[in-house]
C-alpha cells in the first residue's frame, strides 16, 4: 500500500470515558501505512473524521445552526448590515457566502478524501480488523462517504425533477487520489449514494446497537469503543439516511417501506431503541439534568465539547446585535415564536428565553446552551427519531396512518394532535411541524429544497412569507472547483 498522508487525524488518548473517548486531541499527521497496522489504528482514523466533521465550516455551525438556518427564513434581520443579511438574501456571490460555501465544499471534500483512505485501508489491510469491528469501520465510513455526498448534492445540486436530475451537479469521489473527478447528475450521485448505504446497512448487521441499543454510558471494561452508539453512523442511522435519500428523490414507496420498518423495530413494545424524551428531561424537573436536544431520540449526531462555543457566538445575548440570531432585534417579543409554536406548553418552545446583557434583553435561543450533566450536552443532532415519523407521515398512503404517525411528533413534544382533513392538509401541517422540530439543525432549507416551495419565511418581518425564486435553493460550485474544471 502507498503511504499516504490522512490529514486532520486525531490521537484517541484514552478510552476510559465518554469525554475522554470522544473529545480527542490534535496531533501530527500520520503516514496510511503506519496508522492501519492496528485495529486502534483504523479506530483512530474513523474518530478522526467524525471529530473533523465537527468544524465551524461544516456541522459545527455553517450546515446546522448558522448559515443554512439563515438561509430558511428562520430568524429576523433588519436592514443590511447584519453578518448573515447576504445569506438570507441569497447572495451567492457576495464575500461572506461564497467563502463560507468555499469552505463547506473544501473541507468537506477533505473528509471524504480521508474517507476512501480508510476504506482502502479496510480492504487491502485484510485480517487486521477482526468483527465485529470491520463491519463496524466499513460499514460506518461508506455511510459517511453517502452522506458527505448527499449533502454536497442537497446545497449544490438542483431541485430533484425528471427535467433536471441528469444536469451535472458533484462529483462522487470514491478514491483518496487527487485529480478532478467528473460531475454527475443527481440521478446518477443518488444512485452512489443509496448503494454505499445499502452495503453500509449490510455491514452493520454486526452492530451492538441492534441488541444492546446506544449504551450511552461507559463500558464497566473501561474500553468504550462499541458504546456510545449515537455518536457513530449505527445501524438504525443509516437507515433513516436511506429513507431521507429516498425522500429527496422522490421514491416515497420506498422511504414509506425504510421508514416505517425502521420505525417498528426502534419504538418496538418492551425494547424501545430510542425513546421519546421524558417530561422530566424535557422540563428539567424532579432531580433530571434539562435535556432541550432531546438526546433519547437522537439517532445520530456529532459529539463536540466546544458546542457552547457556537451558542456563545451566534445565539447568546452577549453577542453584538450585528452577529446574533434572535426571532428579533433588541427586545424579547414573542410574536414570531407564538406565530412558529402556538402553544407555549410546547417543549420547543419552552428553548427560548429572555435574556438581558447590558442594557438589552433578548429573546434566546436556548437549544445548543450549556448546561450541566444534560444527556445531549456536546451533542449537535444530525438524524432524530421526529424525522423517521415526519417521513413515514408524508409518505404514507394512508390518511390516519399518516396522521398518526405526525402526531407521535406533536405528543412527544407535549402539544395537541391535529386532525387535517386529507393528505393536502396533512402536508402542510407536517411543513409547520418539520419547521417548528429541526431549528439549530440545518435541515430546514433542504425541506424547502425538496419540495420547491415558492414561499418560505420571511426574515425582514416578524410574520408572513416572502417569494422564493427556486434558482435561490441552488448554490454555485465555489469557485476553487469551477477554475479547477477550466484548467484541466
Amino acid at each position: 500500500m502507498n503511504s499516504k498522508i490522512i490529514g486532520c487525524l486525531f490521537l484517541v488518548l484514552s478510552l476510559t470515558s465518554c469525554k475522554k473517548w470522544l473529545d480527542v486531541k490534535p496531533t501530527d499527521r500520520l503516514a496510511g501505512d503506519e496508522l492501519f497496522k492496528s485495529r486502534e489504528g483504523f479506530l483512530m482514523a474513523l474518530n478522526g473524521i467524525y471529530v473533523d466533521m465537527t468544524a465551524e465550516d461544516v456541522y459545527g455551525k455553517r450546515m446546522t445552526a448558522a448559515d443554512l438556518d439563515v438561509m430558511a427564513g428562520y430568524y429576523y434581520m433588519e436592514g443590511t448590515t447584519h453578518l448573515y443579511n447576504q445569506h438570507a438574501n441569497f447572495e451567492y456571490t457576495a464575500d461572506r457566502p461564497r467563502d463560507g460555501f468555499e469552505a463547506i465544499w473544501n473541507k468537506t471534500y477533505k473528509n471524504i478524501a480521508n474517507v476512501n483512505q480508510l476504506l482502502k485501508a479496510c480492504d487491502e489491510q485484510e485480517g487486521i480488523l477482526q468483527e465485529p469491528y470491520f463491519g463496524l469501520v466499513k460499514g460506518e465510513a461508506l455511510a459517511l462517504r453517502a452522506m458527505l455526498h448527499f449533502d454536497m448534492l442537497r446545497i449544490f445540486g438542483p431541485i430533484w425533477t425528471e427535467a433536471d436530475k441528469a444536469t451535472p451537479a458533484i462529483p462522487y469521489k470514491t478514491s483518496a487520489t487527487v485529480g478532478v473527478s467528473p460531475l454527475l447528475g443527481s440521478e446518477a450521485v443518488m444512485e452512489k449514494v443509496l448503494a454505499d448505504l445499502t452495503e453500509a446497512r449490510r455491514l452493520l448487521e454486526v452492530d451492538p446497537v441492534i441488541t444492546e441499543g446506544v449504551r450511552h454510558t461507559a463500558s464497566p471494561t473501561g474500553v468504550n469503543d462499541l458504546y456510545y452508539r449515537q455518536y457513530r453512523l449505527n445501524h438504525f442511522a443509516v437507515r433513516a439516511l436511506m429513507a431521507r435519500a429516498y425522500l429527496w428523490k422522490g421514491d416515497n414507496a420506498n422511504a414509506y417501506t425504510t421508514s416505517t420498518e425502521l420505525l417498528a423495530q426502534v419504538q418496538a413494545t418492551g425494547k424501545v431503541i430510542f425513546p421519546n424524551v421524558s417530561v422530566n428531561a424535557a422540563t428539567g424537573t424532579n432531580g433530571a439534568a434539562l435535556d432541550r436536544i432531546f438526546a433519547s431520540e437522537v439517532m445520530f449526531s456529532l459529539y463536540t465539547i466546544t458546542r457552547p462555543d457556537m451558542f456563545n457566538s451566534i445565539f447568546a445575548p452577549t453577542q453584538e446585535e450585528l452577529r446574533r440570531l434572535s426571532f428579533n432585534k433588541r427586545n424579547d417579543v414573542r410574536t414570531r415564536l407564538v406565530d412558529l409554536y402556538g402553544n407555549v406548553e410546547d417543549y420547543r418552545y419552552k428553548a427560548w428565553l429572555s435574556l438581558s446583557a447590558e442594557d438589552v434583553t433578548v429573546l434566546t435561543h436556548m437549544k445548543y446552551s450549556d448546561v450541566a450533566n444534560s444527556p445531549g450536552l456536546y451533542m449537535i443532532p444530525l438524524i432524530r427519531l421526529s424525522e423517521v415519523r415526519l417521513i413515514a407521515a408524508e409518505t404514507s398512503p394512508d390518511l390516519a396512518e399518516g396522521t398518526a404517525y405526525f402526531n407521535a411528533v406533536r405528543t412527544s413534544r407535549n402539544t395537541l394532535s391535529q386532525f387535517p382533513a386529507d393528505a393536502t392538509g396533512l402536508k402542510t401541517a407536517i411543513t409547520a411541524e418539520f419547521r417548528r422540530e429541526f431549528i439549530g439543525e440545518g435541515q430546514m432549507f433542504f425541506y424547502y429544497k425538496r419540495n420547491a416551495m415558492p414561499n418560505i419565511a420571511n426574515h425582514t418581518a416578524l410574520t408572513g412569507t416572502k417569494n422564493m425564486p427556486l434558482a435561490n435553493y441552488v448554490v454555485p460550485l465555489p469557485l476553487s472547483e469551477t477554475s479547477l474544471r477550466q484548467n484541466q
